[in-house]
């Protein structure tokens, strides 16, 4: 069983932390995504674990065994990078087979490893190409299949698909999905700064802000509840809206009004010492909807519109400093600009957090 175990790993270049005080078990037939803003350390992470990056302080464990001064060929674990990094002068039976050459398997080990992850990732007719003549989906797969011959106890993706256009990203992250169900028991984890990735291939998600872990989850434990302000508005697109209010009752639900007259009571519990307080609701775009009369969450003049057919993207004019509200609508709505609107959410749909944006379904 290959189970993997970060405890208060950390990471500096020099006076520089990168990383702090990561904990984080990963168990066997996990596909863990970390997903992050740029330069909020996911990848360094993933270099530490692959023994590229030296590991500061903490601990990294695989099999109960710390392998933090052991070199990466000795780890067990295979990477596919950003790069398809394959050798040119080289078949792509060649590069599949080369790492099995160099562990010295007799031929027959390595002809059989080799046609086996052709066939898995439907490689086998291009077996006598070179890697020019693939294209770049053809090649992130050869990259994967030298990857999966290795039969490592865990693998590692480094965004690897970032260098392909839409429609083939779409279809390599499909094939990906497939790898992984065939492969129950594989370990595998995976950077991504593509939130849809994460979504559809992820048996957890872990969210990186700033050096740390701000949000471990399944997929939609992290749209629905969301532990703070960050990743309520880092998983899902667009992003959800925060409101200024101001909590009017407080205990089993919690009412708030906002500035402009709109007003939501909420499956959400709060202390009596909330009661006056400053807090932030949040709606995502896609719970909204028109309303009509005095019973209403938040209205605001609608500043841009994106009729995209199946849904109705409506950009609100902000008021002052605050953030535009947004709202997507299903369906075609004929709305035009500078139209005031009324919106409405679910009381269950709804969020709220505290001045320190923390989910108040969180607060210790």
């Amino acid at each position: 069983m290959t189970s993997l175990s970060l405890k208060g790993v950390s990471k500096a270049y020099g006076s520089m932390e990168v990383l702090r005080d990561i904990d984080l078990d990963i168990e066997q037939g996990e596909l863990v995504v970390f997903v992050g803003p740029s330069g909020c350390g996911k990848s360094t992470l993933l270099r530490m674990i692959a023994g590229l990056e030296k590991i500061t302080g903490g601990t990294l464990d695989i099999d109960n065994v710390v392998v933090n001064d052991l070199p990466p060929a000795q780890r067990g674990i295979a990477m596919v990078f950003q790069s398809y990094a394959l050798y040119p002068h080289m078949t792509v039976y060649d590069n599949m087979a080369f790492s099995l050459k160099l562990a010295g398997k007799s031929r027959q080990e390595i002809d059989t490893a080799v046609r086996s992850a052709a066939d898995m990732l439907q490689l086998s007719q291009y077996l006598d190409r070179l890697p020019k003549a693939l294209s770049g989906g053809q090649r992130q797969r050869v990259a994967i299949g030298r990857a999966i011959v290795r039969d490592p106890k865990v693998f590692l993706f480094d965004e690897p698909l970032s260098n392909l256009d839409a429609a083939l990203r779409v279809a390599t992250r499909i094939e990906i999905a497939q790898l992984k169900e065939s492969m129950p028991d594989s370990t595998m984890i995976y950077v991504t700064h593509d939130q849809v990735e994460a979504m559809t291939l992820a048996t957890r998600i872990v969210v990186l802000h700033g050096g740390g872990i701000e949000q471990v989850g399944a997929p939609l434990e992290l749209y629905e509840r969301p532990a703070n302000t960050f990743v309520a508005q880092f998983i899902g697109s667009p992003a959800m809206n925060l409101i200024e209010a101001k909590v009017t009752e407080t205990g089993p639900r919690t009412s708030v009004i906002m500035a402009d007259g709109g007003h939501a009571t909420l499956p959400i519990p709060t202390r009596a010492e909330d009661q006056g307080n400053a807090v932030k609701l949040g709606v995502r775009p896609e719970d909204l909807s028109l309303v009509e009369g005095d019973d209403f969450l938040v209205s605001a003049d609608v500043e841009i519109i994106e009729a995209l057919g199946e849904t109705t993207v409506l950009y609100f004019k902000p008021k002052s400093d605050a953030p535009a509200l947004i709202a997507k609508l299903p369906g075609i709505h004929q709305i035009q600009r500078g139209t005031h609107l009324k919106l409405i959410a679910a009381p269950e749909k709804l969020h709220l957090f505290d001045e320190n944006g923390v989910s108040f379904l969180y607060r210790s």
